[in-house]
Order: C-alpha cells, then sequence, then structure tokens
C-alpha cells in the first residue's frame, strides 16, 4: 500500500510528537521540575489514538484500503500479540519482531505503523502489560514496523537477498527499539550510579555519554537476544511467510479498481426480425 501525501503527513506528525515525547527530558532545565516521564504517558496516549486514527483514514483516501485491508490489520495484530507472551521475560526473545518486520515490508509503511502500534496495544492488554510506558512501546513499534515499509527494491528484490536485507533491518531496529525505549525509562529511574544515571539541567552532549554507558550496563544483552531470534526467524520461516502475506493481499486486490460498465443493449433474435419484415 503506497504512502499519499496525506499518509505522509499524518505519519511525519504523529512521528514529530513521539519525537518530542522522548527527548525532551534532555533540554529540561534543572529546576524546571519537568525532568521525567512519569506524567507523559497520559498526554502522550490521549494524542496517539486519534493520530493513529488519522493514520488510518488517510491511507484510505490515499491508497484504496477497504474493510478487508482492515480485517487483515485485525488478524495480524491479533496473531503478533499472541507471540508476544512466548519469549517475554526471558533474554529478550520476543518472537513477534519478526512477523512485524516481514508484515511491514509486504503491506508498506503507513499499514506498519498502524500495525505495529495496534499489535503492542492488543499485547499490552494480553499480558497484563499496561502503564505508563505503554505508548511509548505502541510508537517504538510503530516506527520498527514502518521502517520494513521503507525499505528499497520492494518491487524487485525477492529471494535470498530480500531475506538477507530483511534480516539486517531486524536486527539493527531490535537493538533501535531497545535503545529508544532506554530513553523513556532512563530519564525516571533514580538512585543509579552517576555514571550512567540522567541528571536534569546538564548539557545534552554529556547526557548523552551517560546515556551510552547506561544502555550498555542494562540492555544491550536483551537486546542482543531479539536481534538473534528476529534475524533466526526471519532466515528460517521469512521466504514462507513472505509468500503467504503476499498470495493474501494478491487475493484480497486491496488497490483493485472499482469499474461500472453500461449493461449491453439485447439485440432482438435475427428469427424475430425476419417474421415482421414486409413482405412484397
Amino acid at each position: 500500500m503506497r504512502l499519499g501525501p496525506r499518509s505522509v503527513a499524518a505519519l511525519c506528525l504523529v512521528s514529530a510528537i513521539g519525537v518530542v515525547f522522548f527527548g525532551w527530558p534532555l533540554l529540561a532545565g534543572r529546576e524546571s521540575g519537568l525532568a521525567a516521564h512519569a506524567g507523559d504517558a497520559p498526554w502522550l496516549f490521549g494524542a496517539l489514538l486519534p493520530l493513529l486514527v488519522a493514520v488510518v483514514v488517510a491511507t484510505v483516501a490515499d491508497s484504496g484500503m477497504d474493510a478487508k485491508a482492515v480485517a487483515m490489520l485485525g488478524v495480524l495484530a491479533a496473531v503478533g500479540a499472541a507471540l508476544r507472551p512466548l519469549g517475554a521475560g526471558t533474554a529478550g526473545l520476543e518472537p513477534m519482531f519478526f512477523l512485524m518486520v516481514l508484515s511491514g515490508r509486504v503491506l508498506g509503511p503507513g499499514f506498519g505503523f498502524v500495525l505495529g502500534s495496534v499489535t503492542m496495544f492488543a499485547s499490552a492488554l494480553l499480558t497484563g502489560g499496561v502503564g505508563p510506558w505503554m505508548p511509548f512501546q505502541m510508537l517504538s513499534m510503530g516506527w520498527f514496523t514502518m521502517g520494513a515499509g521503507l525499505l528499497p527494491g520492494a518491487e524487485r528484490l525477492r529471494g535470498r537477498a530480500e531475506l538477507a536485507m530483511l534480516a539486517l533491518y531486524g536486527a539493527f531496529a531490535a537493538f533501535a527499539y531497545g535503545t529508544v525505549m532506554n530513553l523513556y525509562g532512563w530519564t525516571i529511574i533514580t538512585g543509579m550510579a552517576s555514571g550512567i544515571s540522567y541528571q536534569p539541567g546538564d548539557p545534552v552532549h554529556e547526557n548523552l555519554v551517560r546515556f551510552l554507558a547506561y544502555v550498555t550496563a542494562t540492555s544491550l544483552g536483551w537486546d542482543l537476544g531479539r536481534a538473534v531470534l528476529t534475524v533466526v526467524l526471519t532466515l528460517t520461516l521469512g521466504g514462507t511467510l513472505l509468500r503467504a502475506l503476499r498470495r493474501a493481499t494478491r487475493r484480497a486486490a486491496f488497490e483493485a479498481p472499482v469499474a461500472f460498465e453500461e449493461p449491453a443493449a439485447c439485440e432482438e433474435p435475427a428469427a424475430g426480425k425476419a417474421e415482421r419484415a414486409p413482405r412484397g
């Protein structure tokens, strides 16, 4: 599903809001009283839901996404939500990530962003993981899935080359997802060593150095497990799943144009014409 101007505008808007909510503590002053994310979640969640609806509406208007596409969105979100508990809490092994990569690749960035966000929302309800972190997870997973839809060669690249590209992207995005989510958690955790803790009001570059040390010390192993599992599943099961998803989209014919034709005029049988012909 190709992006049109309205889809691009909606995605840029929701992404810009997400970047602000993730990154503004780095610019907060020491005495501002706004140096943590604790009160962000309700505001971000309240802004995110209508913006997700706006992305869907814009995609419908630009690419003709219809009820069949919405049904596929629901099915893939349900499958992704069901996959998440299979590895949650075990060294970062989360099989839902490889499904998001392949789905975003086949169905495009707009569909992918909505799918990633809705899947994370559904999985949070399923696993009891609802909390102030949930809207940040929805945004991060939306970006993760959207990125797969923006990879080049969607019309030409197939086979092992495509799987290798998706595996590399999945590994990179698995680390990127963990890093972005760490930016949320790092600013609200207190009592850490001064070398890795967030210091409100300090220069951005100093806080970034502490943040990199925090990521290395706390979550690098977890992100590595997620990346390795995503690569292994993509290389082993990716070809089969890609073919299944592409077959489903062809049969659904999401973008098939609807054309109405005038019914052909019924011609009178030749025998009838001969009977009424004037006799000389």
